[in-house]
């Protein structure tokens, strides 16, 4: 029995990472390592399918929701020989959960990334990410995206005078670096990224291997931006530190900075910082929980959260939705 716990990120924008427990077509899921999802799907649907298979939709099951302050909620229940085996997979994925819950996070697996390049056939801005080979021919969307989030909520003075949001003007810069090819790489431990198939164009940059520094930490890269434009997508990094801190390969100078800006944010800190692999300024970010802890305390005015609520994402974007 091959059950496998693993992180994976949420791209298109980065807006945080997945922690999967999963077991044949059984997964538990988690976004802030504290409320999971168990879903199971009918993979005996994509038999006889061949090839093909692989990028055919099933639809996922609700096993049930979990938490270790509430337990196991179940999902509905349909008596069939079918959902019998679904029931047993389901079942192997939660009795997993209930040992390994506490040991997010996981170690990260999508080490298969699709990156949008510039004119110079470079890494400019990461779209993608998966764990095997055989997903690299799923087709999500090939512009790199800043988030309707970021158009709602992000702000920077960097720019002035902007007719549009920051959001939406960045999106837009930061597609018009692009030179048309979207090519997906292999990356290894020590960082290093082996060219792999593109799409658009680019077939002679197949094979090609870039070092570790040639792929931006952040996802996106701004050597060849003026300071303007590069303090812009510094603050939209600034913006996103709660989820950025999820990474594990930043170096300490670059976490550092980015939990003083995540301590603007500090109901998002809380809701992420179990799943934090390390830490700089612990102190700093327990204070931040505790004026999160007061806030939740304090009456809320009506009004729609600021945070994404933690549902079960598809990872596999069909190009054009």
């Amino acid at each position: 029995m091959q059950i496998e716990c693993y992180a994976q990120r949420l791209l298109n924008p980065f807006r945080g990472v997945v922690h999967v427990i999963r077991y044949e077509s059984a997964e538990a899921v988690t976004t802030d390592g504290i409320e999971w999802d168990i879903y199971v799907a009918n993979d005996a649907l994509l038999d006889g399918l061949g090839r093909a298979g692989k990028r055919a939709q099933i639809s996922d099951i609700r096993y049930g929701h979990w938490s270790a302050e509430k337990g196991l909620k179940r999902g509905p229940l349909y008596p069939s020989e079918d959902f019998r085996r679904l029931e047993h997979m389901g079942a192997v994925v939660y009795e997993h959960l209930l040992k390994t819950h506490r040991e997010v996070p996981f170690r990260f697996r999508d080490q298969f990334e699709l990156w949008l390049l510039d004119r110079a056939d470079r890494p400019l801005a990461l779209l993608h990410s998966v764990r095997n080979d055989s997903e690299t021919d799923t087709r999500p969307p090939l512009d790199w995206r800043a988030g309707i989030a970021a158009q709602e909520r992000f702000h920077s003075a960097a720019i002035p005078d902007l007719s549009e949001s920051a959001g939406a003007y960045l999106t837009r810069y930061v597609n018009g670096l692009a030179g048309g090819v979207v090519q997906w790489f292999r990356r290894s431990d020590d960082g290093a990224g082996l060219g792999l198939h593109t799409l658009k164009g680019g077939e002679h940059l197949r094979g090609r291997v870039l070092e570790a520094d040639a792929f931006p930490p952040l996802f996106i890269a701004t050597a060849d931006m003026d300071a303007a434009h590069t303090r812009l997508v510094h603050d939209y990094h600034a913006w996103q530190a709660p989820w950025m801190l999820l990474l594990p390969h930043l170096d300490p100078t670059t976490r550092g900075a980015l939990e003083t800006s995540a301590c603007q944010q500090a109901e998002m800190i809380e809701k992420h910082c179990r799943l934090y692999p390390a830490v700089i300024d612990r102190a700093a970010l327990q204070a931040a929980r505790v004026e999160a802890a007061l806030t939740r305390s304090q009456p809320r005015r009506d009004k729609q959260d600021d945070v994404i609520p933690t549902v079960y994402i598809e990872l596999s974007v069909s190009e054009g939705e």
